[in-house]
């Protein structure tokens, strides 16, 4: 596995930055710490507003197991909805990456957010935040069919300028679904299963509302102690799906849960972590400790100190990788942005199917003579997007970042270290 260049460049300075702190105990605390982080999993902090489920959603892909298994969870309880944007980013300080809960994509509720990204180097790469739309049931109206509706909202969202600066991603998700549906158990099951036996529309009448299925007068064959324990663990919204499924033939305890996790949006949400979080760990470590440095120099500047931060300024803006998930971001927002046949290639080539280079060229056990092959006809054809007079701005800046990107191939993935670190 190749190593991120801009990785190895921000371990160069946090290593100059020991030498020049060597005599200030706490600073050096915090540097060795941040040196210390890239041989640790990514770190993931989940924030949001109150009632936005943040705690379920935990609980949900903690239950799932494969999206946390290269992540440690950041302890943010201590977050309170109204908290000043110092406690907010203090609290994500020693975050990789962030999960940003929303219950609808709205303007106030986009204050952590804001919060998170205050800072002039977090503001030059919002890359490791996404945004999920955490309550998808309720914005879909709390049919079987309301994540696709909510999905629907995220793709909206997507294209929203705001939200665009401030994450990778929209993602909904229906969190009590989703949780109890990686935590079924038998119990549960046999009950919603014999709910799925009633006829459709005597059922639906009593799903209608929580008062109506949790009443002791309705006459259903599961008992109203029973109906309301599943209320508790899947939500309404949660009880119309599983019985939908169930009907559609979904009708064994492992099907079903599987279903679950599928249409409540938390595989898609363990996919986006994977994609953008767990693949790029390196990189979101490397931008996590550039922003601690930056923190440091300024606040506590030296000789030598304003040097290094001119350094460490060139270091950011310089980053390729950060161009090429902010890329991936615009790409996902806006199909359009580049010409037909060529935003699949260009997500290929910018690392989001994996960076290693067979991966970025789309071969499957290659020869060097095959990858040679390829990376001459990538470079042609991209060279010629890159200079096309047919191009706008914003798809001109794109194959720029693609065709570096397939530069970056041809030199082994490792272009050399720049003049002002050697």
């Amino acid at each position: 596995m190749n190593t991120s260049v801009t990785a190895t460049l921000t371990r160069v300075l946090l290593d100059r930055a020991i030498e020049l702190y060597r005599d200030n105990p706490r600073a050096m605390a915090m540097l060795r710490r941040q040196r210390a982080r890239f041989d640790e999993p990514l770190r993931l902090a989940v924030i949001g507003p109150s009632r936005s489920g943040k705690s379920t959603v935990v609980r949900a892909l903690s239950a799932s197991g494969r999206s946390l298994r290269d992540i440690t969870p950041v302890d943010t309880t201590a977050v309170e909805p109204d908290a000043a944007p110092r406690e907010i980013r203090a609290r994500c300080a020693d975050a990789d990456a962030v999960l940003c809960l929303l219950r609808r994509p709205r303007d106030t509720e986009l204050d952590l957010a804001r919060a998170v990204h205050e800072h002039p180097v977090a503001q030059a790469t919002p890359i490791n935040t996404v945004a999920v739309l955490s309550r998808a049931d309720e914005l879909g109206g709390g049919r079987a069919d309301a994540v696709i509706s909510a999905r629907q909202i995220a793709r909206r969202a997507r294209r929203e300028p705001e939200l665009r600066a401030l994450c990778q991603d929209v993602v909904a998700v229906a969190g009590q679904a989703a949780n109890a549906g990686r935590t079924l158990n038998a119990t549960e099951f046999g009950a919603l299963r014999t709910l799925a036996s009633e006829p459709t529309d005597r059922l639906e009448a009593h799903l209608l509302s929580v008062q109506r299925f949790t009443s002791t007068q309705v006459s259903l064959p599961v008992d109203a102690g029973t109906r309301e324990r599943l209320l508790d663990r899947l939500g309404l919204f949660g009880v119309r799906l599983a019985v939908t499924l169930v009907r559609q033939g979904n009708d064994t305890q492992p099907t079903l849960a599987a279903q679950l996790a599928q249409r409540s949006g938390l595989a898609e949400l363990r996919e986006t972590i994977d994609v953008l979080f767990v693949t790029r760990a390196e990189i979101l470590k490397a931008r996590a400790a550039m922003l601690a440095l930056d923190v440091l120099l300024r606040m506590e500047p030296r000789t030598g100190s304003d040097a290094l931060l001119i350094e460490l300024d060139r270091a950011v803006a310089g980053a390729h990788e950060f161009q090429e998930l902010r890329l991936a971001a615009s790409l996902l927002a806006d199909p359009g942005l580049l010409p037909d046949g060529l935003r699949e290639e260009a997500i290929r080539l910018i690392g989001e199917h994996g960076t290693e280079p067979e991966k970025r060229l789309g071969l499957h056990a290659p020869s060097g003579t095959q990858v040679q092959q390829a990376l001459r006809d990538a470079l042609r054809r991209w060279r010629l997007v890159a200079h096309s007079p047919e191009l706008g701005s914003a798809a001109h800046s794109a194959a720029l970042v693609v065709l570096r990107s397939i530069e970056t191939i041809a030199t082994g993935g490792a272009p050399a270290m720049p003049a002002y670190v050697r």
